[in-house]
């Protein structure tokens, strides 16, 4: 497995992502994470629907808290044809508890936990942490990645309007 090294940081002190990486233009891997509910997701169980995937590290962390609040208020306004994924390594049932008390309905919250399917396709496992980098994914109708953005520095908010920039052009 590939593993990359100096692109990003957890308080200034580099971390080592497994996996290759997606690139913009490329046809989205799919993976295999869990609802809350424990049933398998996949990426291609949203045909025909352009994802938004965000990344966290973790929902009981303030600027995941605040990161998956912004998706979620912006999955509203984006319609029907556009889906929200929060990706963690939490348990189901801790992102469960999370989404009840922060009153999220909006955002899907999937965990990585069980084989980290999600981070080893789309390069963001943290190996030193096996967390998720904080990252931000646009895949299209078509299942092509439209857009990727790794967080540099994982205790630091993603650019939100770059990532709808393209959403809605899509």
């Amino acid at each position: 497995m590939d593993e990359r090294k100096g692109v990003v940081t957890m308080k200034g002190d580099p971390v080592t992502l497994v996996g290759k990486g997606v690139r913009v233009g490329e046809k989205a891997p799919d993976f295999e994470v869990l609802a809350n509910d424990l049933s398998v997701v996949r990426l291609s169980s949203f045909p025909g629907k352009v994802c938004i995937i965000s990344s966290v590290p973790s929902l009981d962390t303030p600027v995941c808290d605040v990161q998956t609040r912004r998706f979620n208020e912006e999955a509203v306004k984006l319609g029907k044809d556009v889906v929200v994924l929060t990706i963690s390594m939490d348990l189901p049932f801790a992102q469960s508890r999370w989404c009840g008390a922060a009153g999220v309905k909006d955002v899907k919250t999937l965990s990585d936990h069980r084989d980290a399917s999600f981070g080893r396709a789309f390069g963001v496992l943290i190996k030193e942490l096996r967390l998720l980098a904080r990252a931000v994914f646009v895949v299209d109708k078509g299942g092509v990645v439209r857009y990727v953005q790794v967080v540099p520095e994982l205790t630091k908010e993603p650019d939100y309007e770059a990532v709808l920039k393209v959403v809605r052009e899509l």
